[in-house]
């Protein structure tokens, strides 16, 4: 089987997959936030912002994904911090009666409690995603803004476990976290995490002022990464669909019985990962839905706008002023990024259907949705040539 087969075979199964509907539907409930994490896309508050959605507008967000039919997409509440709404528990409620599966994705705060959990558990909530990213207190509460807050977390995955949540441990990569991934990667083991996100830095919002990692370093983490998903939990990414490319190249590379392509970072994770939990015995965990920003995925922000995720700056329209599904069904934009035609060399690569390249970070650097995503290494060496 040749790269070209492995491709092609991947991209017919996903292509058109989400072209009438979103996947994920992401609703910032509020800005306000408790913490202060250096690397927050949404810049975060304590207060909330005086143009949020109500819980009627709220609801009626809800009618429309619930008008979209079989299979709904899930609605994923999140912020700032999901909790700080008081009417998150009415949301969830009519949610559930519309048949829309709900997520949620709260800060860990005084106000994450076993009485809130049940609540929700109890309106058909059964996932939640908490953050961590570091191996310790020192680099994890550095980047969150709160002592003693990596110890709240760990403690938060473990109530979280305790009221039968599948639970998501979202991990931010930066140049400054790069070299512990591998022992938070022990943590999800450890604590018997079911899904490590692991989302790789764009620099919008105050995250700007924080290091990316190189393509180069990128590589090497997502080749990391295929191996950290054979320890008993699923592993997915944000902003690094070429992890995608990365997983299917090491199929093939594994049944060709030939090596890959690697750093000394890669070496570095991989060597650190078997002196602590030993050779992997489970197979890969890593799904190959060929989601990207505006293909499988919606975000509303907290004042109804429209975006293709929440890492990407926009606009495409108001829920205020317009029906969400419209505006993914019709969007130009959205229409351009689906059906993959992307500026070189992300626009000819093999993998376009399957990648596609991070949208909000072509963006980001370039201003231009469509453009290449500078953190793939293939992009970053065909710019070289």
């Amino acid at each position: 089987m040749t790269t070209a087969h492995i491709t092609s075979e991947s991209s017919s199964t996903h292509r058109g997959q989400f072209e009438s509907r979103p996947l994920l539907v992401f609703w910032e409930m509020t800005k306000a936030c408790g913490l202060a994490c250096q690397h927050c896309r949404a810049c975060a508050q304590l207060e909330p912002g005086p143009d949020e959605l109500s819980t009627a507008e709220g609801f009626a967000l809800i009618d429309g994904l619930a008008e979209i039919g079989r299979p709904r997409p899930i609605l994923i509440l999140t912020g700032g911090d999901c909790l700080q709404r008081d009417d998150i528990v009415e949301i969830a409620r009519y949610a559930q009666s519309r048949l829309v599966p709900v997520a949620i994705s709260p800060s860990v705060t005084s106000k994450l409690t076993s009485t809130l959990l049940d609540e929700l558990r109890m309106c058909g909530v059964h996932s939640a995603s908490l953050s961590l990213d570091g191996s310790n207190a020192v680099t994890h509460d550095t980047l969150r803004g709160i002592p003693g807050h990596y110890d709240a977390t760990l403690d938060a995955i473990k109530l979280l476990k305790q009221h039968g949540y599948t639970t998501q441990i979202n991990t931010t990569v930066m140049s400054s976290n790069l070299h512990e991934l591998a022992d938070i990667a022990v943590t999800m083991h450890d604590y018997g995490v079911d899904v490590w996100e692991v989302f790789f830095l764009i620099s919008i919002g105050r995250g700007s002022e924080v290091l990316e990692s190189s393509a180069l370093e990128n590589e090497d983490v997502c080749n990391f990464l295929v191996d950290a998903s054979r320890y008993g939990f699923t592993v997915r990414t944000v902003e690094a669909p070429f992890f995608r490319r990365v997983a299917a190249q090491r199929k093939l590379q594994l049944d060709q019985e030939t090596t890959f392509e690697h750093g000394a970072l890669y070496d570095e994770l991989h060597d650190r990962l078997i002196e602590k939990l030993g050779k992997p015995t489970a197979p890969v965990r890593a799904p190959s839905a060929a989601t990207r920003d505006g293909k499988g995925i919606i975000f509303v922000a907290t004042n109804g706008d429209i975006y293709p995720s929440g890492f990407m700056p926009y606009r495409l329209g108001n829920i205020r002023e317009q029906k969400l599904i419209d505006v993914y069904r019709e969007n130009p934009v959205l229409l351009a990024i689906r059906a993959a035609t992307f500026e070189e060399p992300c626009g000819s690569c093999e993998f376009a259907q399957l990648c596609g390249g991070s949208r909000a970070r072509a963006y980001a650097q370039s201003g231009n949705p469509l453009g290449a995503d500078p953190g793939c290494l293939l992009v970053a060496r065909a710019r070289a040539l």
